[in-house]
């Protein structure tokens, strides 16, 4: 076969759209939410039920896939993922009240939890750490995405076929189509057959030099016992694995009360949903600006000779500073005003998030990364699912106000964990 020069940033377009098609199928049930909640009168809390449902499944799913990929390898573990996801998300269509919508979107949660971990394995294997933010941006952008693609197209299958259920399945045809493309581009760098020799050799150098610095960053000497994959217990010992984890923790459940509730919450304030529709889009398209600002500023830093947990820290700092923004959008009813303060706080939790999901591949060896990644989206998960309680709860006896201020202060605190656990790490070395 014909070598594919820059081969790696094929692979990553391909996780790019992994990621777009993700959030669209779990998009599609927030965008309908209030259709469906007139059509079978739920309440908050009843909607808040079916999200947990979904959070449940995506949280603990995500150490356990993450284990997975590691032992299956990021070809097949994807390829199992995507296809279980696509099919969860096509027989939505045949729910028909509360508990068929909360077991269908369980089933989704299981098969979605895979996609961060396989993603930030795949940036393992194939990226250099002076790239990996860069790479991580791209993919990770795709949930911003998806997230303004799917009001646009959700609305407007809902409104061509006058009915939710096309929605779902239309949407959840998506990832079938992802699969023949994943199938046909992606094998591991040792044995890929479009690999050019030039860029076969850099990846082994940067594995090999990896190697000879596996964890550095998070063992000391003694602590080294030589394990090629240590256990979850063992990655949970270090307290790197906790700063990791409590940075997704306490900063995912923010950007999911905007992905699950932004569309009950616009309603709420008195706006229409077909006639806020560019103003719908505009805090997604602000958090992907804000994962290439994350992985292209501290990349910059990198390059400029700062370590490269210190440049990810850096750009933690400033962005979790930037999340507290979203409090003053509680006090207002301009919609300008409102969509501004949502996207600056996506913005900067889509940087923040950007440099959590390149920690892993920065400090731990190719081996355990989809472990680390998916046990911090475990810990998202465990947040989220509390968050999603509470907001559903506050939300119907009292208003959003109190969860819009609470969620800029939470954040302050997983940068807090951040600057305290995770310790510096060497410097990356380059592929060309």
């Amino acid at each position: 076969m014909t070598p594919l020069p820059r081969l790696r940033w094929w692979i990553c377009g391909l996780l790019f759209l992994s990621t777009v098609i993700n959030y669209i199928d779990r998009q599609t049930l927030s965008v309908l939410a209030p259709y469906l909640k007139v059509e079978f009168n739920w309440t908050n809390t009843d909607f808040a039920l079916i999200v947990i449902a979904f959070r449940i499944a995506y949280a603990f799913g995500q150490t356990a896939s993450g284990r997975a990929i590691d032992k299956l390898g990021t070809r097949r573990g994807l390829l199992l993922s995507v296809t279980w996801y696509s099919v969860a998300s096509m027989i939505t269509s045949m729910a028909v009240g509360l508990k068929s919508f909360a077991v269908f979107r369980l089933l989704l949660g299981l098969g979605e939890s895979a996609n961060w971990p396989g993603a930030a394995k795949a940036v393992s294997e194939w990226f250099p750490k002076n790239e990996r933010g860069w790479a991580v941006a791209i993919y990770d952008s795709g949930s911003s995405v998806g997230g303004a693609i799917a009001p646009i197209l959700v609305i407007w299958l809902h409104q061509t076929f006058d009915s939710w259920r096309p929605a779902f399945l239309i949407v959840g045809s998506l990832g079938l189509i992802w699969l023949l493309a994943w199938s046909r581009l992606y094998y591991p760098p040792a044995t890929h057959p479009w690999l050019t020799p030039q860029e076969r050799s850099a990846i082994a150098v940067m594995h090999e030099e990896e190697r000879r610095t596996e964890m550095q960053a998070i063992q000391t000497p003694e602590q080294n016992s030589g394990q090629d994959k240590p256990s979850i217990g063992r990655l949970l010992s270090l307290r790197t694995t906790w700063g990791i984890i409590f940075g997704k923790s306490l900063t995912d459940p923010v950007w999911y009360f905007i992905t699950d509730w932004f569309a009950i919450y616009l309603v709420s304030k008195g706006f229409r949903l077909e006639n806020t529709l560019i103003g719908f889009w505009v805090p997604f398209l602000a958090a992907d600006l804000g994962n290439f600002f994350g992985g292209g500023f501290s990349s910059y830093l990198i390059k400029r000779g700062w370590n490269v947990v210190d440049a990810r820290k850096f750009v933690i700092l400033i962005t979790g500073l930037g999340m507290a923004l979203l409090a003053p959008a509680a006090f207002t009813s301009n919609f300008a005003a409102l969509i501004g303060l949502f996207a600056l706080s996506t913005f900067s939790y889509a940087a923040f998030s950007t440099m959590c999901l390149a920690l892993p591949a920065d400090l731990y060896p190719s081996s355990t990364v989809a472990s680390v990644s998916g046990m911090s989206g475990t810990g998202a998960g465990i947040g989220t699912i509390i968050s999603t309680f509470l907001i559903g709860w506050v939300s119907d006896r009292y208003s959003f106000g109190p969860i819009l201020v609470v969620a800029s202060m939470v954040p302050l605190v997983a940068t807090a964990f951040v600057f305290l656990l995770v310790r510096r790490g060497p410097q990356p070395s380059s592929v060309s």
